[in-house]
């Protein structure tokens, strides 16, 4: 492993994430305090699975258009996680949504900033390996803390808990894997700082403006 390309490409990450870090999000900072107003975590958790339930098709994608044999048994680390246990991590993130009263998937209506935030994946993902691998990056460095995060706001400030919680609590422990292995999958696949910066910032700015959505839908009291 290269240790300075890493270095490198972890620095570029980190910049483009300046003031798109997700949990100094107003959404986020309401969430912990249990500022959140009725059925606002019900629409996040119906929105959010969208994005949970498309990460494995993202990372599959990945492999398939990465030539590097050490690419492809790094992204299956992350594979094997989200869908090879005997609970899959979609379905733990069901078992949140059912409790905080998200509509059933069939008949969630995608909004306009959620729509953007999948299109943007997916564009990154078919553009190259090193742009998509940039993109889940970018949410997987900032992944453990806030999991933590929203899990210690469920149980304090909402009363939610038990298998409810286990989506989150698990991701906490995990995530910080999953970054390792990812940023070691972008260091292999060649990915070259400047096309990692923008990459970055593209997921970045669509993780945010996803938050932006959701607060600008909370209920006015």
């Amino acid at each position: 492993m290269d240790i300075e390309k890493r270095a490198a490409i972890l620095a570029v990450v980190e910049e483009a994430l300046e003031g798109r870090r997700l949990l100094s999000h107003p959404f986020y900072r309401r969430w912990s305090h249990g500022e959140l107003r009725v059925g606002e975590l019900a629409s996040y958790a119906g929105q959010y699975r969208c994005i949970e339930a498309s990460l494995p098709g993202w990372l599959g994608s990945i492999q398939s258009c990465a030539e590097n044999p050490e690419v492809h048994e790094l992204v299956q680390r992350n594979l094997d996680d989200e869908v090879g246990g005997a609970v899959s991590h979609v379905e733990l993130f069901d078992r949140f949504a059912v409790a905080v009263g998200a509509p059933n998937p069939a008949s969630t209506e995608i909004d306009p900033a959620t729509r953007s935030l999948l299109n943007t994946h997916a564009e990154l993902v078919a553009s190259s390996a090193t742009e998509g691998l940039a993109a889940v990056l970018t949410y997987e460095l900032q992944a453990p803390e806030i999991s933590a995060s929203k899990a210690a706001g469920l149980r304090s400030q909402y009363g939610v808990d038990g298998d409810a919680v286990t989506f989150w609590d698990t991701h906490a422990m995990v995530e910080g894997d999953h970054a390792s292995w990812t940023l070691d999958a972008v260091v292999a696949a060649g990915g070259e700082p400047a096309v990692v910066a923008t990459a970055a910032r593209r997921a970045a700015d669509a993780w945010w403006a996803f938050l932006d959505e959701r607060e600008s839908a909370a209920p006015v009291e």
